[in-house]
This record gives structure tokens, C-alpha cells and sequence, in this order.
């Protein structure tokens, strides 16, 4: 099953066509693209038996993030070997997780501001959480992800790295647009092995980064156990699993997003992202002060 939003209706894709839920359910199903997730088994089961013949072309100008609204989005840094190397650090022991704020979130075709010199990529395979999982044990946790999503992690870096640990993680990848995801929703069953997906990620038509997702160093099902014995995760939720290497930060010389940039998000079975960039006059937040 692959859930896609078309111009703020939730519908299901096939073959570049798309299905509205609402009309196919006779109403069982509202429009809304977030109260799908809720009920993932049951529009699962429903749809084996939806006749796609009416499906209509899909509008690229109308498909928005297929997860537009989420209460809780989690992100997991230096979860591959080769990206914690370039980054100068110790491979983790235990997952590295920050989080990025909901308004951040657009979707795959999405023009997004620039507000800095030093905006980031960071290529990642998304989690989305169906049933609500709370102290879900690693052998159980599949059964608790709706499905996948390709995702970037843009990161002002700037912010990002500011200050003094603990230093501006959520803050510097939280700008308006930095959490775009799309374009569908693919269950987990669609795939061959949930475990291993091929990623890659262009700039301009230069291949920036590449990886299987057998390659994180804690895989989907160790982060939805992990967190979900800290705080419930709940239907809709986003887990944005790692970047693998090849990021702009890390390189001789630095590469950092350009107004003129294309950034093309690929991974395989679900498709691809495609974004322009435009500055804007901004600033990255300095020091307020301290009160004595």
C-alpha cells in the first residue's frame, strides 16, 4: 500500500495515479491524510478490494508530505560508521537521538528558504509509526511502523554546532522546510526487506551520497524499541534514522546548499524528492543574553 496526500486528501498511489480514500471508503475514511495512521491495518485490509480503475493522474503541483501533521518527530545522528567518521566522532554505543520540530515539515516538491550560507543535506530512509508503541520489545517492533518514507534532514549547520554542547540540534534543523518527506508512504510489506533499502542522494545532478539501510548501525527496529521504552510513539510519528556519509559538512571543501542548487532524495521502492532552494534575508539567532 502506498498512501499518498494529493492536495490535502488522503489517497492511495499506483503506477502514477492516485485513489481518494474518502470516496473509495464511501465516506468510511475522512479526507484527512494524518487519521490514516491510526487505522493503517484497517485501510490495509480495506484496499485489497478498491478497483483502481478510476484512479485518476497524479498532479506533481498537489502531492504534500504524506505525513503532514505529526505530533512527535525523533531524528538519529552518526547512524552509519562512515558519517561518524567524517564527522570526527566515536561510533555511538547507544542511539544518538535529537529531535526536529513539526513545523519544519514540507513536502517532496517544495521550494525551501535558505536562510544562511551554510544549509546542509542529509539524505535518511523515515519511519512512520502506525500502532502506538510503548515499551515495544525489537522482535515486535515492525508491527508497529505504518510504513516508509524517504526524508532530508536539512541542517543549518552554524546553528546547529553553536555554542557549547549541549549545543542547537533542534533548533538549526528546524527552519520552515527543513523535514521535507514523501512523496508516498510505502507499507512495510511492499518491500522485499524493510532492512535494506538503497538510498541516494544528488546535488545538481552530482551524486552526493549512496547506502543500503543494512547498513545503519541501529536499524529500524532497535529505534522504535529504544525510544518507545522512554515515551510512547504514537500514530503518525516520524523517525528519521541517520544520514549515511557524503554530507556538505564533511567535505574538502565544504558543499553547502545554493539558491540555484536541485536536491534530489531517491530511495528504493518508494521513490523520489525533489527540491529547489531560494534565500531569504535572515540571520541565525545569536546569544540573548543572560539574566543575572
Amino acid at each position: 500500500m502506498r498512501v499518498i496526500n494529493h492536495g490535502g486528501r488522503v489517497g492511495l498511489e499506483r503506477a502514477g495515479r492516485w485513489l481518494d480514500v474518502e470516496i473509495a471508503s464511501d465516506g468510511w475514511f475522512t479526507s484527512d491524510p494524518m487519521a490514516v495512521y491510526a487505522r493503517w491495518n484497517e485501510l490495509h485490509k480495506l484496499a485489497e478490494e478498491w478497483d483502481f480503475s478510476e484512479a485518476e493522474p497524479i498532479d506533481r503541483t498537489q502531492v504534500l508530505a504524506p505525513v503532514p501533521h505529526p505530533q512527535q518527530i525523533f531524528a538519529v545522528g552518526l547512524n552509519y560508521r562512515e558519517h561518524a567518521k567524517e564527522s570526527g566522532l566515536d561510533i555511538p554505543q547507544a542511539p544518538f537521538i535529537f529531535t526536529k520540530f513539526p513545523a519544519s515539515v514540507t513536502g517532496p516538491y517544495s521550494t525551501v528558504e535558505l536562510p544562511t550560507k551554510t544549509v546542509d543535506f542529509e539524505l535518511e530512509l523515515v519511519a512512520v509509526i502506525g500502532d502506538r508503541a510503548h515499551r515495544v520489545e525489537v522482535a515486535d517492533a515492525w508491527g508497529h511502523v505504518a510504513g516508509l518514507t524517504v526524508g532530508q534532514d536539512l541542517s543549518e549547520r552554524e546553528l546547529q554546532l553553536s555554542g557549547p554542547a549541549p549545543q542547537q540540534f533542534g533548533l538549526g534543523k528546524s527552519y520552515a522546510g527543513f523535514s521535507p518527506i514523501g512523496p508516498v508512504v510505502v507499507s512495510v510489506d511492499e518491500f522485499d526487506d524493510p532492512d535494506d533499502i538503497a538510498l541516494r542522494g544528488f546535488l545538481s545532478g552530482q551524486e552526493m551520497q549512496r547506502t543500503r539501510t543494512s547498513d545503519l548501525i541501529f536499524a529500524v527496529p532497535q529505534l522504535v524499541s529504544y525510544l518507545s521504552h522512554v515515551l510512547p510513539l504514537l500514530p503518525g510519528d516520524l523517525i528519521f534514522t541517520g544520514t549515511p556519509s557524503g554530507v556538505g559538512w564533511g567535505r574538502r571543501p565544504q558543499r553547502y546548499i545554493q539558491p540555484t542548487d536541485e536536491l534530489v532524495s531517491r530511495a528504493e521502492g518508494i521513490g523520489e524528492m525533489h527540491h529547489r532552494f531560494v534565500s531569504v534575508p535572515a540571520r541565525v539567532p545569536s546569544d540573548a543574553g543572560v539574566r543575572e
